[in-house]
């Protein structure tokens, strides 16, 4: 049922498969490294066709100093901040006391909710692109970063809730009967008892909102526009205009987009892989 791990497989398969395994690393990388080098390249290599070539000269220092201090960036980074960071903790949030109520609480129309925070996660957000920009132009919300949070944290609601709720289905509830017992009012429990627990779900959570709000371009071009809204996903296209391409700071401006999720990932690491593993082994 399962496949053999690759310890356990022949010798001539495990050499195959150490041979083919930075083959294939280089290919799922070759991206990201292409990115790399034309973020260092000149504006002339673009202009004269060497994309795939040497650097005629390295200007990663130039390039990265326009995209600092000529350019937006600061501002569109620091609009993804004010948007990654209310929307992770008001998404969290909301899951942590949903799956709290779906996860230990017996009621009529328990099932009938937990399906309907599920069924939200399979209908395409494409088709929710009018009906969602008409609303935020009615509320006037619309082309600002209030909007936009609250907009992610109510599509992410489905997603954390069934995270949440299956994590905390899984915590021994005579810890919670025991809290009962002595007396303990419901949102003490919730607070002293549960919340502890859920450290590590928490943590993985985090980071994988963090890494899908701060990704996030199709929202940033439908509900926002320039400097004064935009997250940096949407505001790397500034450097294009009319007739004109600057791949080179497009290159720069996307390396630097990219680091803060990385860096969130590796300093989040431990607990991560903790909250993803915790209960898969008795």
């Amino acid at each position: 049922m399962f496949p053999t791990p690759i310890e356990k497989s022949p010798r001539s398969w495990q050499l195959t498969y150490q041979a083919l395994l930075p083959i294939a690393l280089i290919f799922w990388l070759a991206p990201l490294i292409a990115v790399a080098v034309f973020s260092i390249k000149p504006d002339v290599d673009f202009t004269q066709g060497n994309y795939w070539g040497v650097p005629s000269s390295f200007e990663g220092v130039a390039n990265y100093g326009k995209v600092f201090l000529e350019s937006d960036m600061p501002r569109y980074m620091l609009n993804s901040v004010f948007i990654t960071v209310p929307t992770v903790i008001g998404a969290v949030a909301l899951s942590c006391m949903a799956g709290f109520a779906l996860g230990i609480y017996r009621f009529k129309g328990n099932l009938l909710i937990f399906f309907m925070f599920v069924a939200g996660n399979f209908v395409p957000f494409q088709i929710l692109m009018v009906p969602v920009r008409d609303l935020t132009l009615d509320l006037g919300l619309y082309n600002t970063k209030t909007g936009l949070v609250l907009f992610h944290v109510a599509f992410q609601a489905g997603f954390c809730t069934l995270f949440m709720r299956n994590f905390i289905r899984q915590l021994p509830f005579p810890l919670i009967e025991a809290a009962r017992v002595e007396g303990v009012a419901e949102w003490k429990i919730f607070w002293y008892v549960v919340l502890p627990l859920m450290k590590p779900a928490i943590a993985a959570l985090s980071v994988l909102i963090f890494t899908f709000i701060w990704n996030d371009y199709f929202w940033a071009i439908v509900l926002t526009q320039g400097p004064d809204a935009q997250p940096v996903t949407a505001g790397i296209t500034s450097f294009n205009s009319q007739f004109r391409a600057a791949y080179h700071l497009m290159s720069a401006g996307s390396i630097v987009a990219a680091l803060p999720p990385v860096a969130m990932f590796f300093l989040m690491q431990k607990h991560f892989i903790a909250g993803l593993t915790l209960g898969a082994v008795k």
